[in-house]
């Protein structure tokens, strides 16, 4: 199995400023091939572009610029290109499917933050200082970079990545490693339903309450917008002080967001790997549930709308995305598959409008978010457990009917 670590380096001045250099280049590297692209469909008789035509071009691309390309790893510069034509793959199949395209679009410098590199050894080299107490990595154009290595990598090394978040510099690995040992068994079963209220309520009436972490921030985070909003719009380079204070005050809220969201994802996750051997879950289709409903025009004013309850919507999809399900859903299946645990996904329709104990369906099941009680039998209970029961049901069934 293929598993991922992210370490924190710590750069000196010189090799942060060439880092820098690095990302800004292949930035260039990207934003040229992408070019390249659009002109020869535009110009050749719609006929577009390969990546081995462009991977071709690296060397004679080096050797006319070796100051600014030639100094990088030639791998690197493939990475570069194979992720644009990913992108352009990507582009192609959503047309095909009828969904949004999304052309490929030329990065910025502040968006393109990854340099990847596809093979430990080539153009970079993880732990390149072995006898040294220290761990390092290497970096063709870089030199050794301190790792703050928190724990020991498992596996054979594959690839290595360098990323950059606002003013930290990590470094990401792919190892290859063997099925660890599973968890022993614990003979548990369990289904949990997502929500607002709460993060999670489980099949045995326990619930995870829900941190809000974006919510508790807001008020920071509207004052630091609101104090980089009184600078004028202007280039990178002609930038003040005070301004590039800013700008890092309103990523440094945006960062420790995301971090606390994701640590409470990997501690959420791990105790239900480590106390259930079956887990079942609603298969949340999210990027629709926060999509903004759909303009109602107006047939008695021309170029006016109805109302479509946006700003109610608008609430609940901020909510949405601060709960983070899908940064859930995708940790607590990676988690289950290094314990040997199993984790299915079941459809979410009427999970929590049908009751438990005689099978009755209907909305008055419900009659308010918390509360459920069925207007068959009488049966009650609250709204989220009761789902959260039917979730692990339609799991287990699924299961017994799977082919061995």
């Amino acid at each position: 199995m293929i598993r991922a670590y992210k370490f924190l380096i710590r750069p000196t001045v010189g090799q942060q400023a060439a880092l820098g250099e690095m990302l800004r280049e292949h930035c260039s590297l990207y934003n040229g091939a992408l070019q390249e692209r659009r002109d020869a469909y535009r110009h050749a008789s719609k006929t577009g572009i390969t990546y081995g035509q462009q991977s071709a071009q690296l060397k004679e691309i080096r050797a006319f610029d070796p100051e600014r390309q030639g100094r990088w790893s030639f791998s690197s510069q493939q990475a570069t290109l194979r992720r644009l034509d990913k992108a352009f793959a990507a582009f192609f199949r959503r047309v095909k499917s009828g969904d949004a395209p999304g052309y490929p679009r030329f990065r910025g410098v502040n968006s393109f933050d990854t340099v990847g590199f596809p093979k430990d050894g080539d153009g970079c080299r993880w732990n390149s200082t072995p006898h040294d107490p220290v761990t390092r990595v290497r970096f063709q154009g870089i030199g050794h970079v301190k790792v703050n290595q928190h724990r020991p990598v498992a596996g054979t090394v594959k690839t290595v990545s360098v990323k950059r978040e606002g003013r930290h510099w990590y470094v990401v690995l792919t190892a290859e490693q063997v099925q660890p040992e599973p968890l022993p068994p614990t003979g548990s079963a369990v289904g949990i339903d997502m929500g607002i209220a709460n993060f999670l309520a489980d099949s045995g009436g326990e619930f995870v309450p829900n941190p809000r972490y974006g919510r508790r921030a807001a008020a920071k985070l509207e004052a630091a917008q609101q104090a980089l909003s009184r600078f004028p719009r202007v280039r990178r380079d002609k930038r003040t002080a005070n301004h590039r204070r800013a700008v890092e005050k309103v990523a440094q809220l945006h960062r420790k967001v995301r971090l606390q969201r994701l640590d409470h994802a990997h501690k959420t996750a791990l105790a239900l790997v480590r106390e259930h051997d079956f887990i079942a879950h609603e298969d949340l289709k999210i990027r629709n549930m926060v999509k903004a409903p759909t303009p109602k025009p107006d047939p008695d004013r021309p170029g006016g709308f109805l109302p479509n309850g946006a700003a109610a919507k608008a609430g609940l999809n901020h909510s949405i995305s601060d709960a983070g399900w899908g940064v859930f859903l995708t940790i607590l299946h990676a988690k289950a598959e290094s314990a040997g645990r199993e984790v299915i996904a079941v459809d979410p329709r009427n999970t929590s409008r049908t009751c438990p104990t005689c099978g009755h369906v209907s909305a008055e099941n419900r009659p308010t978010q918390e509360k459920f009680h069925c207007v068959s039998c009488g049966h009650s209970a609250h709204a989220d457990t009761v789902g959260a029961l039917n979730v692990l049901r339609a799991g287990l069934v699924r299961r017994d009917a799977q082919p061995a």
